[in-house]
């Protein structure tokens, strides 16, 4: 039986386009409103391409400066390399809106009796920062970082970290991400799995698949309760 809901944060609890379009709607930014749905997809694709080639070559940094590093190849690649629209943009991610669904869903799980938790790529700084801007600290009975390992996600020391902290079995845990391929490593480490897939994207070609898949987190209550 599941008794513990671990969620991804960024793109699975906290929406990573966020940024990007606030900043677009601001007075004056018409030339960045005309492309932020492409830099940031890119800003996006380059900070999860730099996690799994550091990942990879052991060469470790913190998320806070892969975050930094895939808006400079953005900013450049769109042709928008402006040091105040980067402050600006960077000031707004540690800052980044939470999904609609979120609060609801969480208190959901919490009053139903589930531990919650998230587990992240992120730096504790960031998370702490992320998690207090949504108003969901008191929600979370942990918050857990790649940092405590010092390799990013898709090592399967960072899932250790769930049964470590909270001393349960693998079975017990449910894990929710918005990444296919982060939903795929935590059932090959041997979490039960929810794959959020918002974008209707096609399933990784990886072996095995996630146990559900749901549209957005609404659903995650009813899947902990089946498991």
């Amino acid at each position: 039986m599941v008794g513990i809901c671990v969620f991804d944060a960024y793109g699975t609890l906290f929406d990573v386009t966020s940024a990007a379009r606030a900043v677009a709607a601001e007075p004056g930014r018409e030339a960045f409103a005309s492309q932020w749905q492409a830099l940031s997809q890119t800003w996006r694709d380059k900070q999860l391409q730099y996690t799994w080639l550091r990942a990879a070559s052991g060469i470790h940094t913190d998320f806070w400066s892969v975050t930094c590093d895939g808006l400079d190849y953005a900013l450049e690649a769109h042709g928008l390399a402006e040091p105040e629209l980067r402050a600006r943009l960077l000031a707004l991610y540690r800052a980044l809106a939470a999904y609609s669904e979120v609060a609801e869903m969480l208190n959901t799980l919490r009053t139903e009796g589930f531990k919650t938790a998230v587990l992240s790529n992120a730096s504790p700084a960031m998370l702490e920062a992320a998690i207090a801007s949504a108003g969901i600290a008191d929600l979370l009975d942990a918050a857990l970082s790649a940092e405590q390992v010092g390799v990013f996600k898709p090592a399967f020391a960072n899932y250790a970290l769930v049964p470590a902290c909270f001393g349960c079995a693998r079975r017990e845990v449910l894990f929710v991400s918005s990444n296919g391929w982060d939903a795929w490593a935590a059932g090959a480490y041997g979490f039960r799995t929810a794959w959020v897939n918002r974008r209707g994207e096609p399933v990784e070609r990886l072996p095995g698949r996630p146990e559900h898949i749901l549209d957005d987190l609404r659903g995650i209550p009813d899947v902990a309760r089946a498991l």
